[in-house]
Formats: C-alpha cells, structure tokens, sequence
C-alpha cells in the first residue's frame, strides 16, 4: 500500500485526489495532508481518511479542530507545518495541490527526504525549476505531473527515444472568452470570467485559463519537467479538451493522450505509476459520439499573457518568479473587483519591465523577488481602486 501526504486537501486537485485514494482503498493511504481554513470540508475527510498529522493555514484554525479530531493525530501550522506534512516519515509520496508560490519550500522538504513528487503546484517549478530539477536529480527523486496536459506528455513519452523529440505541443480551451474579441473583453465581470466550458477548477485558475497564463506557466513546467527549449515548446487551441497535449517526434509523427476532460486519469496516473488501475468514476471516450476535434493557432496579440510568459521563461533567473508573483496578485485583483479583466495583463507587463533579474537566485532571492513584485502589483491597483 502507498502511503502519501497530501497538500491541498480541501482543493479541486486534493479533494479529486482523494477521490482516487477512495476508489482503491487496498493500493493507498493517507498519512498526512494539510488544508487552509476549510474546516467545514476538511473534518469529514480527516475522519474518513485517518491521517496521522494534519497542517493547516495558522495556529487559530488548529485550535478550532483540535476538540474534533482524533486525539492522536497530530496538528501543525503554518508553511512549518505543511513542510512537516509534506516530508512526513511515513509517506512514501507527495502530491502538491496546493495553489501559489507557498507550494516550493514543501517541495523541495519532500525531494530531500527522498518522496516521489506527485506535482500538482506549477509555481513549484514556474519560481524555481533550476532548483527543483536539479535537487530531484541529486536525490534520485521522481517528479510525476498531475497538470492534464504535462501527464499527457509524460504519458506520450512512454517507451519512446527522449532524443527523437522534436516538438512539445501543449492544448489550451481557450477559457471563458474563448469567443469574444479584446472589445467584448473590457466589461466583462468575474462571474462571466469563472464559468469555464469544459474543466470545473479554482477560480484562480480559470482566470489562467481565460488570459492563457495558465498556458504560459504550463510552457514554463514544460520547458523544466522535459528539458525542451523553449523554441521547441508550442500551444494551440483545441477547444474539446479531449486531447490533453501531444509529442511531435523526428518523423513529424504525432503521439497524444486522448480522454474526456477529467483530472482523475492524471492524478491516478500519477499515484500508479507506471502500472494503470481501472477507474470506474470517469466515462469512455466514444469518438464516434464526440465526432469532430478542432484546433486553432494561438492569436498572441489576442492572448498576450501566453507572450509575457515565453518571454520570462526564456529570460529566465528570476524573471519568471516575478511572472508568477504578478499574475497570483493581478488576478486576485480581479476576483475582488478592484480592477478589470484586461488589467491584468497590463499589470503583469508592468510588473516584468519593472524587475532587475537575477540570474541564478537561489531560494533566498527567488522569496525575495516574490515580495517585491507582489508589493509593487499591489501598489499599481491601489492607484487605480
């Protein structure tokens, strides 16, 4: 049986996960998870899934649940806390869920206590990748994408010549305004903004999706977790969201990963690799009954976020901390309703021009550009609330 800590439980990824950890009771186990401040969801899962040490947000929520629940388990806090999670003795795998940057220290505890990485938290390797990939290989860590389109890939490479690649190429929806000009882009209020067409995720994230910055960062995963060029990574439209990415090779040959929009074939494929269990709670796909498959070259002048973040991946040092700093602040911007949808971007541009790279930070400074970027993001929307 495969003991796993889980961050994130309370989350879309996390409760999914957990969903996984259900359906094949006799193959996993939960040894430690954390949430934020989701009492109400987390308790019935505590005493579902028995972990033995929970973290949460701070020490006011600890002492919240501490009179429900088990009194042998043990509660811990704060970022301390979720590192304790992550690396705990016991579990032989983590999977990060977690959303934002707090996700990077729990990772890198994981890596150093020899845990298989089942990564959900792009900003893990978006802030840090040099770091991530290379203490993953010192310890002989595995890190498995849970992200649909990286496990596409990582699926698409299987039994393959890594040296025949020649091309990523990773499929986005398009979001909610997949449809609308840059025009009809201007009023547009969260709630359009939150009803993606085909994946129920975050609203953080389907605010990524509509902006193609989710794409963007996931062109950042992409470049760390399969050591491809940036040049050599593509996106395009393909509004279904039935096939998940593909691998072009030396041939022109395409391998894809083909599925209804699900994210529990990723995070199972994750958790069983490289065997596959069955998995009764997703549908067949019957091609006969999607019928057609579209696709579309990404309009760049469209979707500039997609630009901003190429460019930062390809600056690379510290730049794409800044990019993901910007973004997690612009967007929360938005969701308040302080600012508008198409002022995103402009902040996140801002932002980028704003920052003096470093070239090799190491955490201290990646931390560091992390909180000037988002003070300086922060100073913008206070000028235009």
């Amino acid at each position: 049986m495969k003991k796993i800590s889980l961050l994130g439980a309370t989350g879309s990824v996390g409760t999914q996960t957990l969903q996984v950890v259900r359906e094949h009771p006799d193959q996993f186990a939960v040894s430690a998870l954390s949430f934020g401040e989701n009492v109400e969801r987390a308790l019935p899962l505590i005493h579902e899934f028995k972990p033995e040490l929970v973290s949460v947000k701070d020490k006011s929520v600890a002492e919240r649940i501490r009179k429900d629940v088990p009194g042998h388990v043990k509660i811990v806090y704060g970022l301390e806390g979720m590192i304790e999670a992550a690396a705990y003795p016991k579990s032989e795998m983590l999977v990060n869920s977690v959303l934002g940057s707090i996700g990077l220290e729990p990772t890198l505890a994981a890596i150093e206590a020899g845990k298989t990485i089942g990564l959900a938290n792009k900003e893990t390797l978006v802030t840090a990748g040099h770091l991530v990939m290379e203490r993953a290989k010192k310890s002989g860590v595995a890190i498995l994408p849970i992200d649909s389109e990286h496990s596409a890939i990582f699926q698409s490479l299987q039994g393959q010549d890594r040296k025949a690649v020649s091309r990523l190429i990773l499929t986005a929806s398009g979001g909610s305004f997949r449809d609308r000009t840059r025009e009809e882009l201007r009023n547009v209020t969260v709630e359009d903004a939150l009803k993606h067409p085909n994946w129920s995720m975050g609203a953080k994230i389907t605010i990524d999706s509509a902006t193609l910055m989710n794409k963007g960062l996931e062109v950042i995963e992409a470049h760390w977790l399969f050591h491809m060029p940036y040049d050599r990574i593509d996106a395009v439209i393909h509004k279904e969201s039935i096939v998940h990415s593909l691998v072009e090779y030396a041939d022109h040959s395409l391998i894809a990963q083909l599925g209804l929009p699900s994210m529990l074939v990723p995070i199972q494929y994750a958790l069983t690799y490289p065997k596959r269990l069955e998995l009764k709670q997703t549908k067949r796909l019957n091609l006969w009954e999607t019928g057609s498959l579209h696709f579309q070259k990404v309009d760049r002048q469209r979707f500039p976020c997609l630009s901003l973040a190429y460019e930062a991946g390809k600056a690379g040092g510290s730049m794409p901390a800044a990019l993901n700093a910007a973004n997690e602040e612009a967007v929360q911007g938005f969701l308040s309703g302080r600012i508008s949808f198409l002022d995103i971007e402009t902040l996140v541009e801002s932002a980028l021009e704003n920052h003096q790279i470093i070239k090799d930070p190491n955490l201290k400074a990646i931390e560091e550009t992390d909180r000037r970027t988002r003070a300086f993001v922060r100073s913008q929307i206070e000028k235009k609330s």
